[in-house]
């Protein structure tokens, strides 16, 4: 069996799919690993690394697409599908809800394609998912960077000069990007208060040392995904975040609704409530954005309080995350292969693989696609 890992196109794309100290696994496996040459430098692994630990390096993929089981990338789907061969594998996160045109075109090939975004959040299934294990670095560095931006200290300092207050810090959106910010922001000495749609985020907020903000009401909403509310509900949560935002020095989002545009939480009229040198990180602005004024990868100036819209902060601390991508995709090449054989198996019947497979057989398989 031969894997390929590709090389990243988008410039704001620094990660790589596999990183060197997963070769050895992919060797246990059966597999002949083919890097292309500097894959890995933007995320600090260099070819040398690679060859040391018993991948190939190829200068030109479209030499050796025709003969790979397996091609393997974080995002870039720009290379010629037509050279590989009839049930090839091509895994990558493909943003499938919003990139229809691409699954279109990739549906003409006669290959197996697999949106890692689609890894259902059940048990068997941690080992591999991306999201989680991206979203938490996500939530980590979107802290760094509010603190750097800032103007303010983050702890409460008592000195003979004076005293100097805590920084607050509102977090929308309790899931892993969430929860993480909230203990990266608690950890730097923040006042953190934090708000979620589901009920059941209330209790890990909490532990985390956070305030739990909360709307009351009667709907009862839970689960691992956000959901679309009632207007009621929206015109309640409006309210309770226009009294909560103005007293905050920085506002991360992170709230995302599956297969939808991100919901918007915070309204030009919020920002204009907020003090100057105040911080707005929008981690959803990749799927529109939290915030009405998000431009996706610009900073925005709104009298004084700065709006951050990078749609990849993974990508920000591309060395880490490219480790945890590398592990979460060998779990699940392993669901793809006979291990005794050492051959390419795929049980379409798997939940995991009926959950992520959105292309095979020249036609879109995804039943959540198709609606």
């Amino acid at each position: 069996m031969k894997l390929l890992v590709i090389k990243e196109s988008h410039s704001l794309e620094n990660r790589v799919a596999i990183t060197p100290d997963v070769i050895g696994k992919y060797l246990k496996l059966g597999f002949e690993v083919l890097i292309e040459s500097n894959a890995g430098q933007k995320a600090g692994y260099c070819n040398a690394e690679y060859q040391k630990n018993g991948a190939k390096i190829i200068n030109n993929i479209d030499e050796v697409l025709f003969e790979v089981d397996i091609v393997i990338a974080v995002q870039r789907s720009d290379f010629d599908h037509s050279l590989l061969k009839t049930n090839a594998v091509f895994i990558a996160l493909l943003n499938p809800f919003f990139q229809t045109d691409l699954l279109k075109k990739l549906a003409n090939f006669d290959i197996n394609v697999f949106a890692l975004e689609l890894i259902p959040r059940i048990t068997r299934a941690q080992s591999m998912d991306i999201l989680s294990s991206q979203s938490n670095l996500a939530g980590y560095r979107a802290v760094v960077d509010a603190i750097y931006e800032t103007s303010k200290c983050v702890p409460m300092m008592i000195t003979s000069a004076g005293t100097i207050s805590a920084s607050k810090f509102l977090i929308i959106g309790a899931g892993v990007a969430g929860l993480q910010a909230i203990a990266t922001a608690k950890r730097m000495g923040a006042i953190v208060s934090a708000f979620d749609v589901r009920a059941s985020a209330k209790e890990q907020v909490q532990s985390l040392g956070a305030k739990f903000i909360e709307v009351k009401t009667n709907e009862k909403i839970d689960g691992v995904y956000a959901q679309e509310m009632s207007d009621e509900y929206k015109q309640k949560q409006q309210q309770l975040l226009e009294e909560t935002i103005i007293n905050q020095d920085v506002v991360i989002t992170t709230a995302l609704i599956q297969g939808k545009k991100a919901p918007i939480l915070i309204s030009e009229k919020m920002v204009n409530s907020m003090k100057p040198n105040s911080i707005i990180i929008d981690l959803a602005s990749q799927n529109g954005g939290n915030c009405a004024l998000t431009k996706p990868n610009e900073v925005i100036d709104c009298n004084g309080v700065k709006i951050f819209g990078h749609t990849n902060y993974p990508s920000r601390i591309a060395s880490e995350s490219s480790k945890f991508f590398a592990k979460n995709i060998i779990n699940f090449v392993e669901l793809l292969i006979d291990k005794d054989k050492k051959l390419i198996n795929i049980n379409y019947d798997d939940d995991i693989i009926k959950a992520t497979i959105v292309c095979s057989n020249k036609k879109i398989t995804n039943e959540n696609l198709l609606k």
